[in-house]
């Protein structure tokens, strides 16, 4: 057994060590990961958010012409426009990677490179529509 584990040709497994909170800003997290970590914050940005705002606005423009000319004052605001801005890029970027979780749960581009390609294409596809649409939003076409 000990001349398993001292042989000079073995490979010495890499060693992994938690990180301390004070460490967080200088580690650097796969493209991946950061696809990752912001699939969760849309997903709870538009579920503690999202609903509710819509939802309110919904109501605003349902109940009586005085309440809906109350949701156009609402909606024409600029505040409400990067709230709204937010809430589409939330919905877009949780869409494009929540495709590409169901490409890799067929087991495609699961590799380190395509993975990588993935997590790029899924920001950049994201971004894209969140930048037409706050075009359109904010009145520019």
């Amino acid at each position: 057994m000990a001349e398993v584990a001292g042989r000079a040709g073995a490979k010495s497994r890499p060693e992994f060590r938690n990180i301390h909170v004070f460490q967080l800003s200088s580690y650097r997290l796969p493209l991946a990961g950061i696809v990752s970590i912001l699939h969760r914050i849309s997903g709870a940005l538009m579920f503690l958010v999202g609903i509710p705002f819509i939802l309110y606005l919904f109501e605003q423009s349902l109940t009586s012409e005085i309440s809906f000319e109350n949701y156009r004052a609402i909606v024409s605001g600029w505040f409400a426009k990067l709230v709204l801005l937010a809430l589409i890029w939330a919905y877009l970027h949780h869409f494009c990677a929540g495709i590409r979780y169901l490409v890799m749960d067929v087991h495609l581009a699961l590799d380190k490179e395509q993975a990588r390609g993935t997590a790029l294409s899924v920001l950049v596809v994201s971004l894209a529509l969140t930048f037409v649409v706050g075009l359109k939003l904010f009145g520019v076409f």
